[in-house]
This record gives C-alpha cells, structure tokens and sequence, in this order.
C-alpha cells in the first residue's frame, strides 16, 4: 500500500506537467560524481516516459579547472567568471562538449532515453556578443584600469527551434553553454544565465538547479533553517541581510529573471540527495527552496 499511495501522490503531477518542457540544471554532484549521475540521468529518463519534455543543461566549472591544471595551465577568474583567453577555449570546448555533455548523453541513454547532445552553438541556438572589459580600481595606486574577461559572452538572443524539433520527437537535448557570435566566434557563458535564459524562452514550467547545497537557508550553520519559498519581491531584502550571498545570488538572480520571464516556478535543490529530482516534482512537500513570482 506504501507504494501505491506514492503513486496516487504523483498522479496529480504527472498530469499537470504531462507535455510540459521542464529545464533542468545539472551542476555540483549531479555531473561530478559518477552514482550521482547515473542516478540523477536515471530521474530525467522517467519524466520523459511519463510524459513530460526535460530539456538539460550542464555547468562543468571544476572540471574545466581540473583539466586546465593539468595541462600546465592556471585557472584565473574575476568575479566568478573565468578568463577565458582561446587557449582556455580550447579546454573549455573539449571539456564541456567532448567529455561532460557525451557522458551525460551516454548516461540518458543507458536508460533508454533518447538523448542528443549539443551546445548553444548549434542552429544558432545561442546567440552571444563578448561582455565588455571590467573598470576596476587599483587599490595600491588608486587608478582605474579595465580587466578583460576574454572569450566570456552574454546572451544576446536564443533561437528555441532546434529544442522544439527535439522535444516534440520525444528526444531530451543536453546543451553545453556555449555561445557563438556575429563572427561565428565561440564565447564561454554562465550554465545558470543559460539555463534561466532558455527556459523563459521555451515557456518551461520549471526550471530546476541542482546544486550541493540543500537550498537557501536562514542560518548557513543549522540544515533545518530551510526557507521553503521565496516570492521575488523578497528576494531584495534576504540579500540585504545577508541571507543570500555568494554564489546564490546570481542564481536566486537567474531563477527570478526566468520566472519574470514566463517559466512559473524556479527550484534550488540538493543533487547530492538521490532522487531530488523526482521528490521535487512528484510529492506534495517538494525539497530545496522554491521561487515564485
């Protein structure tokens, strides 16, 4: 009986969401560690089969670094983003095309998705131009100088037709987030910015990030400080107090910009929990912390 009221508890989503494009983040330990993967791919193949269009896109910082390193190469950042000069680039393509998303594509189809890897450079899917060069202040000399990020890009506009034409044949698209230029130059672009971007433009229901950490929490040193739900207008003032910081804010930042841009709902949950995917979507309590509008 236990498992057939889980099933009673999941019908409802299941029609609620059934041919509805649900974008989904992978980062942290949902790519990085092999069981993880295996299991969060295993999640997304069953919302397929049930119904639902999972479009996937994957981060791959720290693999990039990992690599970078071994080849003899210092990883160098600003603000978070990497400098990416086009030796940089080079390792960037081949890390995040040639090695996460195959392996992402690998692990879909090892059950039985149809998956097809690509990156926003594919059919123009993302178009980008280069983020302009940063005025910082020298803080021995007191002068302004400009930080040059490389071969780092914006989003300038998505092209949705090459996801359409996936979806609506059954096949969940795993993107790199790469962008390509007026010059049909490559530039290196956020995964979330991406993610949140994508899922505003295909009218995705919800855009999930998985991350290694359980949510946004009220006190970062008691688990059970969980904040649940977060409406916009609310987002502001948890900065303010500190609540956000870090590295959430661009993503609690992304999550609000896709929902003001039509996706209904943003999820920060913990990939490090297995099947937080599925208890996300399929149970009345959910897990990690919502953003609504």
């Amino acid at each position: 009986m236990k498992e057939v009221k889980i099933l009673v508890e999941a019908l409802p989503y299941i029609e609620q969401f059934h041919k509805k494009k649900i974008m989904i983040k992978y980062g942290g330990h949902a790519m990085i560690d092999e069981e993880s993967t295996s299991s969060t791919a295993r999640d997304t193949a069953l919302l397929n089969y049930v119904g639902m269009e999972p479009v996937v896109v994957h981060g791959g910082g720290p693999d990039i670094s990992r690599h970078m390193e071994l080849l003899g190469k210092k990883p160098k950042f600003f603000k978070g983003l990497r400098i990416t000069d086009e030796e940089t680039m080079e390792i960037v393509k081949m890390v995040l095309i040639g090695n996460i998303n195959t392996n992402i594509v690998s692990k879909l189809g090892l059950h039985g998705a149809k998956a097809v890897g690509i990156s926003g450079k594919d059919s123009n899917l993302v178009q980008a131009y280069k983020k302009p060069p940063h005025k910082v202040t020298d803080d021995e000399t007191g002068e302004e100088k400009e930080v040059d990020l490389g071969l780092v890009g914006e989003i300038k506009s998505i092209n949705t037709e090459l996801i359409e034409m996936l979806t609506s044949n059954n096949y969940i698209p795993v993107i790199s987030p790469l962008g390509i230029d007026s010059n049909g130059d490559t530039l290196n672009l956020n995964a979330d910015t991406v993610a949140g971007e994508l899922g505003a433009k295909i009218n995705a229901e919800k855009l999930i990030i998985l991350t290694d950490v359980s949510g946004v929490l009220k006190d970062p040193n008691d688990p059970d400080s969980l904040i649940k739900r977060i409406k916009i207008s609310e987002i502001p003032s948890l900065i303010d107090d500190g609540i956000i910081t870090g590295g959430m804010i661009p993503k609690i930042e992304n999550c609000a910009k896709a929902i003001e841009g039509g996706v209904k709902s943003a999820h920060i949950i913990d990939g490090r929990v297995e099947h937080s995917l599925l208890i996300e979507i399929f149970t009345n309590q959910g897990i990690g912390t919502m953003i609504v509008k």
